[in-house]
């Protein structure tokens, strides 16, 4: 139970934080940065210049109370006909991509680091989900097709899940003795059953909706929507990523159709558009004041091997694997065009996951303190070499008509 004064001092450094993000996001509008970017540069700046003034971040904080609030308003705003259309190419990337590019990981950091390969699997797992937060913005700023935009939310919606799903398997790797059986059976099922708890939640919440007709206590639903359905799925050992996914599209999609007014439904997007905000803001500062630059600079051999293999598994997922699906298909999802693989393959930033996955570490992992730092360099050069770059690769991409990934 927090103290008096240990409460008044976590208020005081939410302030802070809080005012730090407004700050940070007005200067990096003047200035034309995404402001993802500049607000973990400006953690950064604070944790070599104060390191005393560092806050710690607690994993739970972003699994448990940021990463819900955020996923659920993401895909509570997902058009579900774009989603349809593009789901066979949001599959791809967030089962299969996440397995293939933490296997490149984990097989580059074993044979050039000689990185055990169950702790380079853990790492492997822990950078193998994309945090597209500040493409979006971006994408939302220069009016990308919906249907690119779709596809790259829809990624990282599913494939945050995934990635947990697959951290845990690798501990369980490090722990003991795990058969492909055990691994691939309790994957599967993970994901089935955290589907269904998504969406009975998602249809329960729909018809309370349907029947209410008070805009601030369907709001007040949304939330214990939100956070409910993540909670219960973690109680039962299931994903609570993909359950919430699940639920918002559910009460998006469904829950709009059946009876929600339409003054609930400015309510409901009004209220989490700014606390996906908020979220947002904070959960990018937490990320750069979580990173040792010092610490980063002793591991950059080993963090360059991991930078590469990052991006060696994004090309093969994204130009070996969803492109050619599609030249097999004959038909790309939504008819992509070549030009947005090239999107698609340097918007595959990483960011808060991966850094609460390396926060939630086991003390008694072997060199868990170096697994860290990987996972942290990795993230560090996404966040500002792809995602300080990625306006200038949609801009082209844009400005050019591009054929088919058929052709």
């Amino acid at each position: 139970m927090l103290s008096g004064e240990a409460t008044i001092g976590t208020i005081e450094q939410f302030i802070a934080l809080l005012a730090a993000a407004v700050l940070v996001a007005l200067v990096s509008r003047r200035v034309g940065v995404p402001y993802t970017v500049a607000l973990v540069l400006f953690g950064l700046a604070v944790a070599v210049v104060a390191p005393e003034s560092s806050v710690f971040v607690a994993p739970e904080i972003v699994l448990l109370v940021l990463l819900p609030g955020l996923v659920f308003e993401a895909s509570f705003q997902t058009d579900a006909s774009s989603l349809r259309k593009m789901f066979g190419g949001i599959a791809l990337l967030a089962i299969p991509g996440v397995l293939i590019t933490a296997g490149v990981v984990a097989l580059a950091l074993n044979l050039a680091t000689g990185l055990p390969m169950d702790l380079a699997l853990v790492v492997g797992a822990m950078v193998s989900a994309t945090d597209p937060v500040a493409v979006i913005a971006t994408f939302k700023r220069l009016g990308t097709p919906k249907n690119l935009s779709t596809l790259v939310e829809g990624e990282s919606l599913f494939n945050d899940g995934t990635a947990i799903v697959v951290f845990a398997i690798a501990l369980r790797a490090v722990g003991g003795e795990v058969t492909a059986l055990d691994a691939i059976s309790s994957f599967v099922l993970t994901l089935v059953v955290s589907v269904l708890i998504g969406a009975v939640a998602g249809f329960v919440a729909s018809r309370i909706v349907a029947v209410v007709d008070d805009h601030l206590i369907e709001t007040t639903v949304s939330v214990l929507l939100a956070y409910g359905t993540y909670i219960v799925a973690d109680v039962l050992h299931e994903s609570g990523v993909i359950a919430t996914v699940v639920a918002g599209i559910t009460l998006g999609s469904y829950g709009r159709q059946i009876g929600m007014s339409e003054r609930t439904q400015e309510a409901i997007d009004t209220i989490w558009e700014f606390l996906a905000f908020v979220m947002t803001a904070i959960i990018f500062l937490l990320v750069g004041l979580a990173i040792s630059v010092g610490d980063i600079a002793d591991s950059a051999v080993a963090i360059g091997v991991g930078i590469i293999a990052v991006l060696v598994g994004r090309a093969i997922v994204t130009y070996g694997l969803v492109g050619g699906a599609a030249r097999l298909v004959r038909r790309p999802t939504g008819g992509m065009p070549i030009g947005w693989l090239h999107v698609l393959f340097w918007s595959g930033l990483r960011g808060a996951v991966a850094v609460a996955l390396a926060l939630s570490l086991p003390e008694a992992i072997p060199q868990r303190a170096h697994l860290q730092t990987l996972t942290f360099g990795i993230v560090l050069f996404t966040l500002i070499a792809q995602g300080g770059s990625i306006q200038w690769v949609v801009r082209k991409v844009l400005a050019r008509p591009s054929g088919p990934a058929t052709d």
